[in-house]
């Protein structure tokens, strides 16, 4: 019989404050907003230049309000739209969890489309910069859920070395399937992108970067959810696949998209 691991029982509480306490997962956006605020300084003074530092820096609180609003009612909408139809101030109750990736990404699409606007900057150019700094986000939030015990994966086959028993998640061997996406739709696609940033050819083809972003993120989820295990309340849906899943499915489409159509536009001017 090959032993498994035992989850390490992490407090999902950081720093206690006395009757008050940080949460991992709050310390995973708090951080991952600086560190991505301090690289889109960077990266938008880069050749060829699409922001000012003053741009960048009052665009942070509009990328926090798009993130959270944005994943907010995108996990009502698309996870429990009965759920709080029937009580809608709950949807409100943020700090009871439920945040959804694809929500937050309309959110931060929605401040990137008003803000450039307001500040006449290229549209695409911004978010070519912008989504360098996203995976930085992603893998911390999923290090986070990780810590706080939850978003298991599926049942792990008997010879996985590394199946993991959660608190919550019965006494099934599971994927610690956090640690692959953190490892997917963090690492290894903030390692492509900034990779890709640092060649002015790539910059100068507006919407490049975008449309690699979204269909590598797009690619890693659909991957990740094979081991993740599906909401409770959603289960299994079209084909077996998951709600993670189809939502991606578009956001695969459009960065192909992106991807083709930066190849035949104008060059950004330096």
């Amino acid at each position: 019989m090959i032993p498994v691991l035992l989850f390490p029982g992490f407090d999902p509480v950081a720093v206690h404050l006395g009757p008050f306490g940080i949460r991992w997962y709050a310390l995973a956006y708090i951080t991952s907003l600086l560190l991505g605020w301090r690289l889109l300084l960077r990266l938008a003074a880069a050749r060829p230049s699409v922001a000012t530092p003053l741009q960048v820096d009052d665009f942070l609180t509009w990328a926090t309000l798009g993130v959270v609003l944005g994943g907010r009612f995108g996990y009502v909408l698309f996870y429990q739209p009965m759920v709080y139809l029937h009580h809608p101030l709950a949807a409100l109750a943020v700090w009871q969890g439920g945040m959804s990736f694809h929500g937050g990404a309309l959110g931060v699409i929605a401040a990137l489309v008003l803000y450039t606007r307001r500040q006449r900057i290229d549209l695409l150019g911004f978010a070519d910069r912008l989504v360098v700094c996203v995976p930085i986000g992603l893998g911390l939030g999923r290090l986070a859920n990780f810590v706080n015990g939850e978003l298991w994966g599926r049942p792990a086959p008997a010879w996985l070395p590394w199946a993991m028993i959660f608190p919550n998640g019965g006494p099934v061997p599971r994927h610690p399937s956090q640690l692959y996406q953190a490892l997917m739709e963090g690492l290894i696609l903030f390692a492509l992108l900034y990779g890709l940033s640092r060649r002015e050819a790539v910059r100068a083809h507006g919407g490049l970067l975008s449309g690699v972003f979204l269909a590598g993120y797009a690619i890693a989820r659909i991957i990740g959810e094979m081991f993740r295990q599906p909401d409770p309340f959603l289960g299994y849906l079209w084909e077996g696949a998951t709600m993670g899943q189809l939502l991606s499915l578009p956001m695969l489409l459009v960065g192909i998209g992106l991807i083709v159509h930066s190849r035949r536009q104008r060059v950004l001017a330096a």
